[in-house]
């Protein structure tokens, strides 16, 4: 049975490491926003921490509406309704899912009316940049207003786990 100093100790050693560990945390959360690379106003999401960064954007959408981003990765066309328009995405796969690599990480994309081009064929690696918009016609949800959509030949790491 330990005596009060030792069980004080104990305390208190607990409460430093409790300590450090919120300040670590604390530090990583607000490093994210600082990892986005920002380039000629252009925010740049990484292949090294791809996930982190959608999730980000999408977790604080206000400060990054109306700005550009650029992004790799697989371009994927869904038609869901018969009668609209298929929907259409940059993603890699990411951690998660009920088959543990189903979990698209990514972007809708769309061609605004007037500067529609092409789409490249499923499947594609591209990069993409656009500007974040939300479409609140179907509900709320965000996607990038196209500016460019280049097919690339070398492909970057399809399946992501940061």
């Amino acid at each position: 049975m330990k005596n009060n100093t030792s069980v004080r100790n104990d305390l208190v050693i607990a409460a430093v490491i409790l300590t450090i560990s919120v300040s670590v945390f604390t530090v990583s959360c607000n490093k994210t926003k600082k990892e986005i690379a920002v380039k000629d106003d252009t925010i740049e999401i990484k292949e090294k921490m791809f996930a982190t960064q959608v999730s980000e954007v999408y977790i604080n959408a206000e400060d990054y509406l109306g700005k550009t981003i650029k992004l790799e990765g697989i371009f994927k066309s869904e038609q869901y309704y018969e009668d609209r328009e298929p929907y259409r995405f940059v993603v890699r796969y990411g951690p998660g899912g009920c088959c543990g690599s189903d979990a698209n990480v990514g972007f809708e994309v769309k061609w605004a009316e007037e500067n529609a081009q092409p789409y490249p064929a499923a499947e594609s690696w591209v990069e993409a940049a656009g500007v974040l918009k939300v479409d609140e016609e179907e509900g709320y949800y965000l996607y990038l207003d196209l500016a460019s959509l280049t097919v690339l030949s070398k492909r970057g790491a399809e399946t992501i786990v940061r």
